[in-house]
């Protein structure tokens, strides 16, 4: 199992990744990351020789809102994405009832978990990243929202 955090409060643009930071590595390198980055790497080792694929699951749990002067009732989301293309059965969407104070207050954020199970070809590495994947209400007009994450925790198991 690895994890990855990012407890501070940060700023994430629409189709952008959630930054997080290593807290437990793999030790057998199945699973690679580089601190300050939103993307992990999953690769498809495999240690049985009649082996396909490697499969892990992938959760994501942490708590997001809208920025201060966002609108609301705008519905905010983020997803589980691999290699930038989000998995949208693991998207996660909440609406905001007000707008953000500055600084943001506990009861403006919302806690999402979202969770996927990933088949890894042998010898292949798909990248992993949590996305803002909001959408604008007025697409024509208003472009999707940032949102803040906050408390971001990664979880990747392998399971086979």
């Amino acid at each position: 199992m690895a994890e990855f955090t990012y407890n501070p409060v940060q700023t994430v643009q629409p189709n952008q990744p959630v930054v997080l930071n290593t807290s437990i590595g793999c030790p057998r390198g199945y699973v690679l990351h580089r601190n300050e980055s939103g993307i992990v790497t999953l690769r498809g080792a495999v240690n049985n020789p009649c082996g396909n694929f490697a499969r892990y699951q992938v959760t994501f749990n942490g708590n997001i809102a809208i920025p201060d002067g966002g609108t609301a009732p705008a519905p905010i989301s983020i997803a589980l994405a691999l290699d930038g293309e989000p998995i949208l059965t693991s998207r996660a969407i909440v609406t905001p009832a007000a707008t953000a104070t500055d600084p943001p207050t506990q009861e403006n954020f919302f806690n999402v978990t979202s969770t996927a199970i990933i088949t890894v070809p042998k010898c292949c590495c798909f990248n992993v990243s949590v996305e803002n994947t909001s959408e604008s209400a007025t697409p024509a007009t208003t472009p999707a929202p940032a949102i803040l994450v906050q408390n971001a925790n990664l979880t990747v198991t392998r399971i086979a």
